[in-house]
């Protein structure tokens, strides 16, 4: 890897992190506004943005290396999340912590594997089909362990929350498309070079 590759795959593993903390905060407050507060958290809107940095981890350097964005995306993402989202007194909040990272994990994971399998049709295909089942994994575990059984209404948060990231999972098509055609430039320019 050149120095712009490793400062790439350094940005995708700090951005994982940024954006794991930020939605793990963002996901325990409702959108009060056109009656949204029972079917939708703000953490659906950023959340969608950690699979565009697996997917584009994942369409530049492999499978291999994107589970390492992952996991290093992950490992400082909870600490982060402990140390700035978690009141420890708090149950709910200890397991948004626990459904978040589990969710997580599996979520990411499945779509590194499906976006693998799927890299060789059109651009958009990988990125849109594994960002969904990814997203639907996740809302499912999320909600079930941070929520279930409590009294908030769970169940309409997660419907709402995957909705909103099957929208955003259409929206991140865009940057996708655009830092792929700069991947393909600067690997283009690189190939010359060498």
């Amino acid at each position: 890897m050149s120095s712009n590759h490793i400062s790439f795959f350094g940005k995708l593993t700090i951005s994982m992190a940024i954006m794991v903390t930020i939605s793990n905060f963002l996901v325990q407050y409702p959108v009060n506004y056109f009656g949204l507060s029972a079917i939708l958290t703000y953490g659906a809107f950023s959340y969608p943005i950690t699979f565009l940095i697996t997917d584009l981890a994942n369409r530049q350097y492999g499978k291999t290396n994107a589970r390492k964005v992952v996991y290093v995306g992950f490992f400082l993402g909870v600490i982060l999340t402990l140390f700035f989202s978690t009141n420890f007194k708090d149950l709910i909040s200890v397991r948004i912590a626990i459904g978040s990272g589990t969710a997580f994990l599996m979520a990411q994971l499945l779509d590194i594997q499906v976006f693998d399998r799927l890299r060789k049709r059109a651009w958009f295909i990988a990125p849109l089909t594994s960002s969904l089942l990814g997203s639907f994994v996740d809302t499912t575990l999320f909600f079930f362990i941070a929520f279930y059984k409590t009294e908030l209404p769970w169940i309409s948060l997660a419907t709402g929350d995957f909705f909103v990231k099957i929208l955003m999972a259409l929206i991140m098509l865009i940057p996708f498309r655009i830092f792929l055609k700069k991947i393909r430039n600067e690997s283009s320019i690189s190939a010359k070079i060498n």
